[in-house]
């Protein structure tokens, strides 16, 4: 059996390789619609395809994992989003790209959903109650720095050579991630019983609901409504910086967010295992993302923005690990893969619901409404977090092992 340590690094390694064909495609595929014949609608759907198909697949890759264990679902999701990624380049010179884009798109959904139950149960499988926080927020870091990274990939390739470049690349960097896991991943999920979940079976425990509903709406809030307006905030306000328009200045503070939730998955997990107890750390960094969206509805200029976007970025990251250690504390061994399918679809739902409620809003209510509304949903989620674990553990503190 390997160290822990190596094989934390090795998920993190392959989760943020592969993460690259996740991202490559954002910058590329908009202007892309145009000159292929891809209407927006298509664009928007292509775009969206991953989401959808890993909604539906979710609860069966979890429960994957507690039937055959992590090691064969991980590497194989790795390598089909490898092939996914590959379909980009087909989809350029094909004669109906829209379709192949779409199937590509669909397929990279079935894999992530394969690679993100794993990933976690990995990182529990290896963890303790001492390293379980630190090793969650680093994984959920491998995980969520590969999209970004996948944006700068596809933004710089596709300019100084060609798309079906950056493609290549982006296909080559998730293929190889699937040999690190591969030749570095042993089978961690080694249970005295193995599951006879059927296929579409969540884990509907109080942990897993709480962790799950918890993750709905911190998704909600942060893919949901932030991400799906902020241009349009920045555009209606006119807020401008170095002659940038709304879409060099949302990239940007998406960055921003994006850097600053990095940052404190890793401090938010360590915090948790050093304290030996996750619920205060979750609280605090809730009431950080309540803040940061009061400001947000109050924001008019850059500055504010900024401020806004790092504290709603360190909200959403500072959660991530220490709310995954508290559902591994939680969730016996043999019930992890299933716990985790559950958590990812309320977290799909959320993150895909939220753009189809706060787009309209904002144009019958405002900005500020919509975003004052988004802050509450923080301190809604500390409430279902006390509630789910005094039901489990009879305390609104339990400590870590």
């Amino acid at each position: 059996m390997r160290r822990p340590q190596t094989v934390v690094l090795a998920v993190i390694a392959s989760t943020f390789f592969v993460g690259f064909g996740g991202g490559v495609i954002f910058p590329i595929l908009p202007n892309l619609g145009s000159v292929l014949g891809i209407s927006p609608f298509l664009v928007g759907l292509i775009l969206s395809a991953n989401r959808f198909a890993r909604i539906l697949a979710n609860a069966p890759a979890g429960s994957l994992v507690d039937r055959i264990g992590t090691r064969k679902p991980f590497v194989a999701g790795l390598f089909v989003e490898g092939f996914a990624t590959l379909g980009y380049v087909v989809a350029i010179d094909s004669s109906a790209p829209e379709l192949w884009f779409l199937f590509a798109r669909v397929l990279w959904g079935l894999g992530s959903a394969a690679v993100f139950a794993t990933a976690y149960t990995i990182a529990a499988d290896v963890s303790d109650g001492s390293s379980r926080g630190t090793n969650m927020g680093v994984v959920r870091g491998g995980i969520t720095l590969g999209f970004p990274a996948g944006l700068i990939l596809g933004g710089i390739v596709s300019d100084a050579y060609s798309i079906e470049a950056a493609f290549v690349v982006a296909a080559a960097f998730a293929l190889f991630a699937g040999v690190i896991a591969y030749w570095q991943v042993p089978e961690t999920h080694v249970t005295t019983e193995k599951s006879r979940a059927a296929p579409w079976e969540l884990d509907t425990s109080t942990p897993a609901l709480t962790v799950g509903f918890v993750n709905f709406g911190l998704f909600f809030a942060y893919l949901g409504a932030l991400f799906a307006t902020l241009v349009l905030f920045i555009d209606v306000n006119e807020i401008e910086l170095l002659g940038y328009g709304p879409q060099g200045i949302s990239g940007a503070l998406m960055a921003v967010t994006v850097v600053s939730a990095s940052i404190f998955m890793l401090a938010g997990g360590k915090l948790s295992d050093d304290y030996g107890a996750r619920v205060p750390v979750l609280l605090v960094f809730l009431v950080v993302s309540f803040v940061g969206f009061i400001l947000l509805s109050r924001a008019s200029s850059l500055s504010t923005l900024v401020v806004s976007c790092v504290c709603i970025g360190a909200g959403q990251g500072g959660t991530s690990g220490p709310l995954m250690a508290l559902l591994a504390d939680l969730t016996p061994t043999e019930r992890m893969g299933r716990a985790t399918g559950t958590n990812n679809v309320l977290g799909d739902l959320g993150g895909g619901i939220g753009p189809m409620v706060s787009l309209p809003l904002v144009e019958t209510v405002g900005f500020e409404a919509v975003y004052a509304a988004c802050a509450v949903i923080p301190l809604l989620a500390g409430f279902v977090l006390l509630g789910g674990v005094y039901a489990k553990t009879g305390s609104v503190n339990p400590q870590t092992e």
